[in-house]
């Protein structure tokens, strides 16, 4: 823990509970707990917040390279249609054209 061993961590216990008495240990122990508990329930709220709007940048861009495919496609489509329309048009201009001339 911290790059502290046993030995090191029993004196440092030693001097805190020199220096502010047996009464105090327990109460700073408890406010410690408490501020560590409230860092790690903040920094989990942050973290929350960002993969929430990486999130909502995804589905965003998601649907912005989707809606660029449909009307690409669509786009395509149309012209595709109609240069197909207009070769079945003349086929049958051709097909029907002899036939009227007989």
């Amino acid at each position: 823990m911290f790059g502290i061993g046993g030995g090191e961590l029993i004196f440092i216990m030693f001097v805190v509970l020199m220096l502010f008495g047996s009464d105090k240990v327990p109460e700073m122990a408890r406010t410690m707990g408490k501020a560590m508990a409230q860092l790690k329930n903040a920094t989990n709220d942050i973290k929350h917040e960002i993969q929430k709007s990486v999130d909502n940048i995804e589905k965003e861009t998601n649907l912005k390279e989707i809606t660029h495919e449909i009307t690409k496609a669509k786009d395509g489509f149309a012209s595709n249609s109609l240069e197909t329309v207009t070769k079945i048009k003349d086929d049958l201009e051709e097909i029907t054209g002899s036939i009227k001339r007989q």
